[in-house]
């Protein structure tokens, strides 16, 4: 797949759902993440991201308007030692909890699948970055067969030695629609074009959809140092 400018391609569509990019500063000296939430119901939409130790999780911005919180309410992202995971559900836990007894990311959602919200059946998309000597990344997504409940489709994609200025973006939706169509083939190859946090966050953030867009999650990890700086944007604040 040949590389694609980032915004445009979150730009491409008024509701992409969840998105996680994954890459590689243009200066080759930082790992970057990107996590954005879309929402299209009241419930969805009533979330903001807060900071919760070295990661982040969800909470109802106005809890008195909190309806059904099963998948809407998780912890997105979560650091163990030089691991980092970001995933749109309740599987960073399970990642999380196997991978710290032994487990591979793979092996650790073999037991999970796609969300119970017929007639959606919306993906469970993960992503992992292991920032030691040699960095790496993978990204996982978790779907239905063309909309059948029966047959959960797994599809793993392994990343080594990122280059500097790209990235991989993988997201649940390839649109709006009703049943919201899961998205389609590997993550997209992407471009990233700055070395500054801030104007990163922008990028992504002023690419999504106005109307859609509740928040955003964006890390940049050094990969000599392990160090990191973050940023979290919510439409609601």
């Amino acid at each position: 797949m040949q590389k694609v400018n980032l915004a445009e391609e979150i730009g491409r569509t008024s509701y992409p759902g969840r998105g996680i990019v994954i890459g590689r500063t243009p200066d080759g000296k930082k790992a970057a993440i990107a996590y954005f939430i879309m929402g299209r119901s009241s419930n969805s939409r009533n979330r903001v991201f807060v900071t919760e130790g070295e990661g982040i999780r969800t909470e109802a911005f106005d809890p008195s308007k909190l309806e059904d919180p099963s998948l809407i309410i998780y912890a997105p992202v979560r650091v163990l030692g030089n691991d980092t995971i970001v995933t749109n559900g309740d599987q960073t836990d399970t990642i999380y909890e196997n991978m710290e007894q032994g487990d591979t990311f793979e092996e650790s959602l073999r037991n999970r699948e796609f969300e119970p919200d017929a007639p959606n059946y919306t993906p469970r998309i993960s992503g992992v970055l292991h920032v030691d000597d040699d960095y790496t990344y993978e990204m996982s997504i978790l779907k239905s067969n063309n909309g059948d409940p029966d047959q959960c489709l797994r599809f793993t994609f392994s990343y080594d030695n990122p280059k500097a200025g790209e990235g991989h973006f993988i997201h649940t939706y390839m649109g709006d629609g009703n049943p919201l169509p899961s998205y389609e083939g590997e993550p997209t190859p992407v471009d990233i074009t700055v070395d500054d946090l801030d104007t990163f966050t922008d990028i992504v953030w002023n690419a999504l959809n106005e109307e859609n867009k509740v928040s955003l999650f964006t890390r940049f990890i050094d990969l000599e140092s392990g160090e990191y700086e973050t940023k979290i944007v919510n439409k609601n604040s």
